[in-house]
């Protein structure tokens, strides 16, 4: 992470089941774009196979450690860590890993700093960008990285959609305390009783996580984003998770609501705008890095110049739903590249 631009990159998986055409699939549509990428790989031996279809050698790389990592419970997970992350020194700008409930204990800060000291040792070591996941209050997760200030090789990645998520529900239970938002559905029956107070709870989202953006990126560190956005009542992610939706999402209802039968999401594309420019507004800030994070739907998109590569499939759905996917990370891409461009980043 040398370069002062932003690095642009999106999720790059299958999500979808089928062969590793889908990947070449993904290679193909990230190098038409010219966007970097995030792979989850749970092994040092995984991450090599799925550099075969890294869209070039230059593109940004980031990489998603394994979910449900333990720092304190699994006394040789340190020591994999830092065997994993620096035997890719010089190939991967950097790794993610979740926080976890106990972020402020000396033993998950002492893991942290045995991480950091084996990276500042490595030449070229990528940096440790812990994620913003496991639910805790975001003042919790600003605390964790002020006391994280002189670890140059750890740092924050700041998922807005969960921390988007997490306000929503806090504030709604402000007004409805036994209640949780994302429990409830566009068919939820009580809906159209409660939408007003819905939507001002949603409206009231991101200048909560603008306060914690600005907050994090006052330390002057190199900071990761995960980019997407979210709304309490999406049903869209086939993964049952209210967040990870496309920027130029908007969320159906079966009544009108303010002359529209569909609700503004968390963010959208000024949301969006917005954060950015509450990070690079900082001339001193270190180099940043930002994920798309976005999840597949059931929707297709045929397959176009890429049919090539699906030859040998007699059902090409799930092949179409991957296109329909890469084509939203694009479209993506492309507004948090004119965004960025407009900023003069």
């Amino acid at each position: 992470m040398q370069s002062t631009n932003p690095h642009l990159l999106a999720l790059f998986q299958k999500r979808i089941d089928g062969d590793d055409a889908l990947l070449e699939l993904a290679r193909l549509r990230f190098q038409q774009a010219g966007l970097g990428t995030e792979f989850y790989a749970s092994s040092p031996k995984e991450l090599k196979w799925l550099l075969r279809f890294r869209p070039n050698d230059t593109a940004p790389l980031t990489v998603h450690l394994p979910r449900g990592i333990n720092l304190i419970e699994d006394k040789y997970r340190v020591s994999w860590i830092i065997h994993y992350m620096t035997a890719f020194a010089g190939v991967v700008d950097g790794f993610i890993i979740h926080d976890q409930a106990e972020v402020l204990t000396p033993p998950y800060l002492a893991a942290l700093a045995e991480i950091d000291h084996a990276l500042r040792n490595c030449p070229c070591g990528p940096m440790l960008f812990v994620e913003y996941a496991a639910g805790l209050a975001p003042a919790v997760f600003c605390e964790l990285h002020e006391q994280l200030q002189d670890l140059p090789r750890v740092s924050a990645c700041i998922d807005i959609g969960h921390m988007g998520i997490y306000y929503a529900r806090k504030l709604y239970r402000q007004s409805h305390p036994e209640s949780d938002i994302c429990a409830l559905t566009p068919a939820s029956p009580e809906l159209p009783g409660l939408i007003d107070d819905i939507q001002n709870t949603v409206e009231q989202v991101l200048n909560k996580v603008l306060a914690v953006v600005r907050q994090l990126a006052g330390l002057g560190k190199a900071l990761h984003f995960h980019l997407h956005d979210g709304h309490p009542l999406s049903t869209f992610s086939p993964f049952g998770v209210a967040d990870h939706l496309s920027f130029f999402s908007k969320i159906p209802i079966p009544f009108a609501f303010k002359g529209k039968k569909e609700l503004a999401t968390m963010f959208g594309p000024d949301g969006l705008e917005k954060i950015i420019a509450a990070v690079t507004a900082l001339p001193a800030l270190k180099p940043l890095s930002f994920t798309l994070e976005i999840h597949p739907t059931k929707d297709r998109l045929p397959l176009g110049d890429a049919t090539y590569l699906f030859n040998h499939w007699r059902i090409k759905t799930n092949a179409e739903q991957m296109n329909h996917w890469l084509s939203v990370l694009v479209e993506n891409y492309r507004l948090l590249s004119a965004i960025i461009n407009r900023q003069g980043r």
